[in-house]
């Protein structure tokens, strides 16, 4: 393993290192918060971020995204890369983590498709109303959700930001004890529960949760746009239908929103 650096920035710990052909992110300890694959840099290499990805399902064609939490950003540059209608807004608590994503990540400046916002997502996304069609929830504090980001509260705000039909996605550990607490409060502010996907390597819960919309969705549907990312992406989704179909309620023909 290869250490490239380490920075005590105001909040937590940054380090990178490299191994075997792949270059991670670490803030506040052992948990890997980003990864980039130094000879396909444009790939999603982590599971859970191709699992985050799998919005594309529920809302295939945002026009904007705000994102709480950069890492080494390969979500929100992927979007700017290959969606191109779409404007990606990133709250980031720490601005050394944006330093580091640009001059390890290959993350780009700011344009117009593409703003940072330095501030505490907490405080930031109740202040957004009615701003994004998809919001992307994955904070973390020494490999946990930052509690700020799974209150009640912060919820409430997250449904007034997002437009009607849109989609939070919140990330969560699969072996974090309060997973029933948090998509309870996401019910109790969305009015309904969210759905839930295990990513690739089982470490991640992905939670979706929409505001307004139909109740139910054709798996043909979600298929067909499973297939559409695939295709015009690169990203694997449909793979993600049977573990859609193992932990939420469906139908044969519907998954129950």
């Amino acid at each position: 393993m290869k250490r490239l650096g380490k920075w005590l920035g105001p909040h937590k710990a940054i380090e990178i290192v490299e191994e075997d052909g792949v270059r991670v992110l670490q803030i506040g300890g052992n948990a890997i918060q980003s990864a980039m694959r130094l000879d396909s840099p444009d790939r999603i290499e982590l599971d859970y971020v191709r699992a985050m990805m799998a919005f594309l399902l529920f809302h295939p064609s945002p026009r904007d995204v705000l994102l709480v939490g950069l890492g080494g950003g390969s979500m929100a540059r992927f979007i700017h890369q290959r969606m191109p209608r779409t404007r990606v807004t990133v709250v980031e608590i720490d601005p050394g983590v944006v330093n580091v994503a640009r001059r390890y990540f290959h993350f780009p400046e700011e344009d117009a498709r593409l703003g940072i916002v330095i501030g505490d997502g907490a405080e930031v996304v109740p202040q957004r109303p009615a701003s994004c069609d998809v919001l992307v929830v994955d904070g973390f504090v020494n490999g946990s959700p930052a509690r700020s980001l799974c209150t009640r509260s912060f919820y409430d705000g997250a449904f007034a930001a997002l437009r009607p039909g849109g989609v939070m996605v919140a990330n969560f550990m699969s072996d974090d004890k309060r997973i029933e607490t948090h998509c309870g409060r996401i019910a109790e502010s969305f009015g309904r529960g969210p759905t839930l996907l295990l990513a690739e390597e089982e470490d991640n819960y992905v939670a979706f949760a929409l505001r307004g919309g139909p109740p139910r969705i054709r798996w043909t549907q979600l298929k067909a746009r499973a297939r559409a990312a695939q295709r015009l992406f690169d990203l694997p989704l449909e793979d993600c239908l049977a573990d859609l179909r193992r932990r939420n309620s469906h139908t044969t023909h519907y998954l129950t929103l």
